[in-house]
């Protein structure tokens, strides 16, 4: 399971919660609930949707409690330009770090309809099967996501 699906787990993480060390513990939480709740996949889905939408629900939550614990309500944009800057593994130019920054103005849904879509490819089908919601309602979310991120890229470069 970890050779894999470890890597892409890691990258569907890391675009939500944008820090590598943070990524790594999301990614290690993930790893162990799907293995202490392995019992529980019934193979009605695929098991690389099972350990996504996990993965997904770990980092979210992840978030939520970063939230909660640093009364933290987003990322600014110079508080991301300098946690990517200080980034060893973070290897993007100038555009790509403005995307970053962008990508950190959403809100938490946004962002991951929007990293799961453009970064991934998923479909909205898949998607929802992920993220249990409908297909309108993720297409609405990708849609204002975009806007909101082609706002930002015009205000910004």
């Amino acid at each position: 399971m970890v050779n894999q699906y470890g890597e892409q787990l890691y990258w569907q993480i890391r675009r939500i919660v944008f820090d590598h060390d943070d990524a790594n513990d999301v990614l290690q939480n993930t790893l162990i609930k799907c293995w202490t709740h392995r019992d529980e996949f019934q193979g009605k889905s695929n098991i690389k949707t099972w350990l996504t939408r996990i993965a997904i629900n770990e980092a979210l939550d992840f978030l939520r409690k970063k939230k909660r614990e640093q009364n933290f309500c987003s990322e600014s944009d110079e508080g991301i330009s300098n946690q990517l800057s200080s980034d060893p593994y973070f290897d993007g130019d100038h555009t790509l770090t403005l995307l970053q920054e962008a990508l950190a103005t959403l809100p938490d849904v946004q962002r991951t309809v929007f990293t799961l879509r453009y970064y991934d490819e998923m479909k909205y089908a898949q998607m929802s099967e992920v993220l249990k919601t409908s297909e309108g309602a993720l297409k609405a979310s990708y849609h204002l996501a975009v806007k909101k991120i082609t706002e930002y890229l015009k205000t910004h470069d």
